[in-house]
C-alpha cells in the first residue's frame, strides 16, 4: 500500500501540471504498471490532486484577535467606511496614526493589516458592525413586484389631461463622472400648462424624495393629480408608491430606455441648472 500511495502521489503531481498529451501518457503508464481499471485509476489521480488543493487551502492566512482589533481601530478612525475604501486608506492611516502616537503595531501585526484584503476586512468587521447598529438592506417586496404594481404610461397615452398631471425627473449637478457627493434637483413639469417646479435633494433617498414631493405639492398653484416618472429606483419603490396611493395621486412610469415617454420634463431639465 505504501509503494502504491507513493506512486500515486508522485504521478498526481506530474498529472496536475501536465498538458493534455502528457496527461494521457502518464495515465496510460499508471494503468499499465498498476493494472487498475481506467475509471479507478482516473479517480485516484484526480482525488489526490484535489486533496493537495485542499491542503493548500488549509494553509490560508488566519488573522488573530490582535489583528482584528487593529482593523476595528482603523475602521473607527476612518469614520466606519466600507472595506474597499478602508483597504485603500490603511497604509496612509496606519502611518499617520503611528506618527501621532494613536496606534502602535508590532511588525507582524502591521504587515498582516497591510496585506489584508477588502473582503477579509469586511468579514472581520461584521460582528462589530452589527453591535454598532449597522443596518442591512431589507426589502419586504422585490423591486420587480413594485414595478409591476405601477402602470406604464407612454408619450401617446397623455391625450389631453387636465392640469395637475405632471412628469418628474431628477437632474444631477455633478461632473460627467458622478463621484462624490452632489445635489440633485427634482424637476416637475405639468403636462397641460407647462408649469414647472424645482426642489433640491441633498442625496438620493426615497424618504427624502417623499418629503420634498410634499413640499412641492404645497407650492404648486394646482392640485397634484398624477405623478409620472422614469424607472429610477428612487422613484419606483414602496415608499413613493404608497405615498401617491394614500394621497390620491395617480402614479405611473415610463418604459425603460424610452426617454421620449417623458418628453415634457426632459425638455425642462435645463431650467434646473
Amino acid at each position: 500500500m505504501t509503494a502504491r500511495d507513493e506512486l500515486v502521489s508522485a504521478l498526481a503531481r506530474r498529472y496536475a501540471v501536465a498538458g493534455r498529451a502528457e496527461k494521457t501518457r502518464i495515465f496510460d503508464e499508471f494503468v499499465a504498471v498498476t493494472g487498475f481499471h481506467r475509471k479507478h485509476a482516473m479517480r485516484l489521480l484526480r482525488c489526490d490532486a484535489k486533496a493537495r488543493r485542499s491542503e493548500a487551502k488549509s494553509t490560508r492566512r488566519i488573522y488573530n484577535e490582535a489583528i482584528r482589533e487593529a482593523i476595528v481601530v482603523l475602521w473607527e478612525a476612518s469614520d466606519r467606511i466600507c472595506g474597499k475604501r478602508l483597504k485603500a486608506l490603511i497604509p496612509t492611516l496606519v502611518e499617520a496614526m503611528e506618527r501621532h502616537g494613536h496606534l502602535k503595531l508590532g511588525p507582524e501585526i502591521r504587515a498582516a493589516v497591510l496585506a489584508m484584503s477588502a473582503s477579509t476586512i469586511d468579514r472581520s468587521l461584521r460582528a462589530v458592525r452589527e453591535q454598532a447598529g449597522g443596518r442591512r438592506r431589507r426589502r419586504s417586496v422585490s423591486p420587480s413586484s413594485v414595478r409591476r404594481s405601477i402602470p406604464v404610461r407612454t408619450f401617446a397615452d397623455w391625450e389631453d389631461p387636465p392640469p395637475g398631471f405632471v412628469e418628474a425627473d431628477l437632474v444631477a449637478h455633478c461632473d460627467p463622472v458622478a463621484n462624490g457627493s452632489f445635489i440633485q434637483t427634482l424637476v416637475i413639469s405639468d403636462i397641460a400648462t407647462g408649469w414647472i417646479e424645482c426642489a433640491p435633494l441633498l442625496y438620493r433617498e426615497q424618504t427624502l424624495l417623499r418629503e420634498v414631493l410634499g413640499e412641492i405639492r404645497r407650492l404648486l398653484p394646482l392640485e397634484l393629480l398624477g405623478f409620472d416618472t422614469d424607472n429610477d429606483s428612487v422613484f419606483v419603490n414602496e415608499t413613493v408608491r404608497d405615498y401617491c396611493r394614500d394621497s390620491g395621486i395617480v402614479f405611473t412610469r415610463c418604459r425603460p430606455w424610452h426617454k421620449n415617454d417623458q418628453a415634457f420634463v426632459e425638455q425642462k431639465n435645463g431650467a434646473s441648472r
